[in-house]
């Protein structure tokens, strides 16, 4: 099958077995080999065999080099553009991270190796365990949680354990605030706790009397995220910390997001217990499709001891695992961590040194630059905390265009594909009709800033004008609007190209 051309290729490109023909004839296998196979199969055993031939496209080289390079032409990725997913920081990773962090020397090495063997490794996580601990204004980390949501499990395991120890096991409930990451409640359900939700105020903040009024003997701890998933700063936090200490409870910070305050603020510093970091958001470790991911962990000293296990000793002489941790919760993963992204992390961290504060001060000013622009078109506006500075991400609401227009939030992502944009996060938080969950990072310049504000002016003027087009969009990707609700049935198998190139509009 040859497409006609290339923008053919782009919106009409088949499955690969689609490509398949019989009448071709692509490769041959040696005789030699042949027979080889042959006998390797009569000595398993027979329930091992299959009962079909595997099936595997007919298909010539260039056929295939040709259709995935197509493939990658319909992707898109922070390489060629902003991916402003607000609460995930996805920003650009410096080449030289991917480089450095897939030479040999590393991806070579083996878990089961001698530690003499291994002493270079050991250092690197030994001075990220010191220097993610200085930044977070704790005192020890472990490497060890796979991604963020095992290090909020680690974080809440933690608390578990240790009011145990001290005899305080009735001490069942989690408080945890609306503005927070929305995995929150699982982990802390998933540690045994019960969620106690604690709404926001009309600031933005953790409501203050609200809290007050569900803490108690029950009280284990609070998850929090600050700044909050509202892009807001908890200007009350010593107050909270003081409360959930009040009543002998554990503070646990959701750092996976420390772009807004990192080198500025710190979370021990606040009060809290323990802190978890995500090093596939701030720290420049793809996310997602680039990852895995890697969610440290970190604890004042008091908690030290309960730390998952390996975590690394240094002597003067040489590094050492250490498995002895007499409190320890145990294991969250297998062998050390993930290796290749706290490599990255690290590369990123001796590169930045001690500029490392200016992540978050170009954060910062580019989130509050694009939220003046944006709040000042017709029909978007800010639910909680107007006039007050966001930190490393905003959300605006929609809610008032979706009135006016019948244009909704979802409509308007869909608009900026169109226009060559990533679309943010959105219906997130919850809190927030209308969504629209923005973070720049401070990879960004002003220019594409502009860019991305021009197109939001863009959508809303035609929003007004004409409400069907921008409803009636993507038009220009290579898969049209597929149908929300097919796609989100729990009984839903994921959909053939076929399918869903029937569902596009146009």
């Amino acid at each position: 099958m040859v497409p006609k051309s290339f923008r053919q290729a782009v919106w009409d490109e088949p499955l690969i077995f689609e490509l398949s023909s019989n009448a071709k004839k692509t490769f041959e296998i040696d005789e030699e080999f042949k027979d080889y196979a042959a006998d390797a199969m009569r000595k398993l055993p027979v329930e091992a065999l299959r009962k079909e031939a595997p099936a595997i496209p007919n298909i010539s080289e260039p056929e295939v080099v040709r259709h995935y390079t197509r493939l990658s032409q319909m992707a898109y990725g922070v390489d060629q553009g902003p991916v402003p997913l607000g609460s995930c920081t996805m920003k650009y990773n410096p080449k030289i991270d991917e480089e450095l962090a897939t030479l040999p020397y590393i991806t070579d090495l083996h878990p089961y190796q001698d530690e003499d063997t291994v002493q270079g490794i050991l250092e690197i996580i030994y001075l990220m365990q010191k220097w993610l601990a200085e930044i977070t204004g704790t005192y020890i980390c472990s490497l060890q949680p796979p991604a963020g949501a095992a290090g909020e499990l680690t974080g809440a395991l933690i608390i578990r354990k240790y009011l145990k120890e001290k005899g305080l096991s009735d001490k069942d409930e989690m408080i945890v605030p609306e503005s927070a990451h929305g995995t929150n409640p699982a982990s802390a359900v998933m540690a045994g706790f019960k969620v106690v939700k604690v709404p926001a105020d009309s600031e933005g903040n953790t409501d203050l009397e609200s809290l007050k009024s569900v803490v108690g003997e029950r009280t284990a701890g609070i998850m929090l995220t600050n700044p909050s998933t509202l892009g807001l700063f908890e200007s009350r936090i010593l107050e909270i910390s003081d409360l959930i200490h009040g009543v002998g409870g554990l503070l646990y910070y959701d750092g996976a997001n420390l772009n807004g305050i990192l080198g500025i603020a710190r979370p021990g510093d606040m009060g809290f217990d323990i802190t978890h970091l995500n090093l596939h958001k701030t720290f420049a470790a793809p996310h997602g499709g680039g990852g895995p991911g890697a969610g440290a962990t970190c604890v004042k000293k008091e908690l030290a001891d309960y730390l998952p296990v390996p975590i690394v000793d240094y002597d003067g002489r040489k590094y050492r695992l250490r498995y002895n941790l007499p409190k320890t919760i145990g294991r969250m993963t297998w062998f050390y961590g993930n290796i290749v992204p706290m490599v990255k992390s690290f590369i990123y961290l001796m590169m930045l040194g001690p500029s490392l504060r200016e992540v978050a001060e170009i954060s910062v000013l580019n989130t509050n630059y694009l939220m003046r622009k944006l709040t000042s078109l017709k029909g978007v506006s800010l639910v909680y905390g107007e006039g007050r500075w966001r930190k490393h991400e905003v959300v605006i609401s929609f809610d008032r265009l979706h009135k006016d227009t019948g244009v909704s939030a979802e409509d308007v992502a869909k608009a900026l594909l169109d226009r060559g944009f990533h679309a943010p996060t959105i219906y997130f938080p919850l809190i927030v009709p209308e969504a629209h969950m923005i973070e720049l990072t401070e990879t960004e310049t002003r220019e594409n800033i502009d860019a991305i504000a021009n197109a939001y002016e863009e959508i809303v003027r035609q929003a007004y004008e004409d409400p069907a087009k921008v409803k009636d969009t993507p038009r220009n990707t290579s898969i049209g609007r597929l149908d929300a609700l097919v796609g989100n049935h729990p009984k839903t198998v994921t959909p053939s190209y076929k399918y869903m190139s029937r569902l596009r509009t146009g």
